[in-house]
């Protein structure tokens, strides 16, 4: 099974995912709401790190596959 982990890492629903399941965690071991919140920010945090990252990433592989050379203003040199 091959599984893609720049699919889940740009997913915003695994970050919600891990979120909720980290919060669940918490409120289970009876942590304070303050501590909570900050913990939960982190994650949001750190998952659009991640998330921006990669996405940047594979733009910038696109643009290189795809680049197209412009000549402004004068005519692209002949193929010999």
């Amino acid at each position: 099974m091959d599984f893609d982990w720049k699919a889940k890492l740009t997913s915003r629903k695994f970050w919600a995912a891990v979120a909720a399941f980290v919060s669940a965690l918490l409120v289970f071991f009876n942590v304070d709401t303050e501590s909570m919140e900050r913990i939960v920010a982190l994650i949001g945090a750190f998952g659009s790190l991640i998330a921006y990252t990669i996405a940047e990433g594979l733009v910038d592989v696109a643009r290189a596959e795809n680049s197209v050379v412009f000549y402004p203003e004068e005519e692209p040199p002949e193929d010999e």
